[in-house]
């Protein structure tokens, strides 16, 4: 049985940063993933890499951070009071792509690892992350395909986990003062240590291997879509939602600010441009009217590919 080995998964996440890199830049085809290295006076750094105003992407960030301390957070404590003030080691690929044409998604992809040594106890670790597509305007066969890989990175772990982590996922993306979805969700899970260390591992693998499989043909499908100022007009407007969950809910972002991380690389997940209109519904019947009554419903999109 491996035991739990913080510098193998640091070495698998660094890989991961560099093939997702790769992948984006090459469906781009223009732009380029600048390099940010940066250390957290508190322990521990990461790296940072950017794409701005490239061809397809108009933003698009792959975060890779390993930070250490002398005290979790409350974002990490919330649900598990027993290891406050806990020191722990925390590390993790976060992507973040918003691209330029609204008919590309805007997608989101975590993985993360925690190890923490409350005092006069045994260590705690567990692995968490997942994937997930916030689409403008909706596609069925796009989101068939995403389900449809997020299920294959899943099948290995057991016939209910794609269930659950989907049925995770469709909860936790979701803004409750705006009563809707975020997008059309994915797979999330988080305080996973069942089956030990090895077991653990492999589905934060699967999870950040099926990514691009997932993210990368749908670009390839729609980035060329032609689209007027009333399809940006919508992106910008919609990608408002985007903001109000990653600045309100995500306990990742809260995570960030509250370990004192540096706040450009916590906030790269927000797009370059966005806007907030009074009140405004979609047209009965239109294309973004589609979105709202369609794909930001919970939806068996598995079955829907029978």
């Amino acid at each position: 049985m491996m035991t739990v080995d913080p510098e193998i998964v640091r070495g698998y996440l660094l890989d991961l940063q560099e093939r997702i890199c790769h992948a984006l830049a090459h469906e781009d085809g223009r732009g380029e993933f600048g390099e940010d290295r940066w250390e957290r006076s508190a322990g521990g750094g990461g790296c940072s890499r950017v794409m701005a105003g490239g061809a397809v992407f108009e933003q698009a960030g792959i975060n890779f951070s390993d930070v250490h301390g002398s005290s979790l957070p409350p974002a990490a404590t919330a649900t598990r009071p027993q290891l406050a003030n806990a020191p722990f080691r925390a590390m993790g690929v976060s992507v973040v792509c918003h691209p330029l044409n609204p008919y590309v998604p805007t997608t989101h992809m975590n993985v993360r690892f925690l190890h923490a040594q409350p005092a006069a106890a045994e260590p705690v670790w567990w692995f968490g992350g997942g994937f997930d597509l916030t689409p403008y305007y909706g596609y069925r066969a796009d989101a068939v395909h995403w389900h449809q890989t997020a299920y294959d990175a899943c099948q290995p772990f057991g016939a209910k986990a794609y269930a659950t982590f989907k049925q995770t996922c469709d909860r936790y993306f979701f803004l409750p003062h705006r009563k809707e979805a975020r997008g059309i969700g994915g797979i999330f899970f988080d305080d996973f240590n069942q089956g030990g260390f090895e077991h653990a591992f492999a589905l934060l693998q699967s999870v950040g291997d099926h990514f691009v499989p997932a993210y990368q043909p749908i670009v390839a499908k729609r980035k060329a879509t032609r689209y007027g100022n009333r399809q940006r007009d919508f992106q910008l407007y919609r990608r408002g939602r985007y903001v109000e969950f990653n600045l309100i809910h995500d306990r990742g972002t809260r995570f960030g600010l509250q370990s004192n991380g540096r706040t450009e690389s916590i906030l790269m997940s927000l797009p370059p441009l966005v806007r907030w209109d009074y009140d405004w519904q979609p047209e009965p019947g239109s294309p973004e009217a589609e979105l709202y009554d369609i794909y930001l419903q919970p939806t068996d999109w598995l079955h829907l590919n029978q």
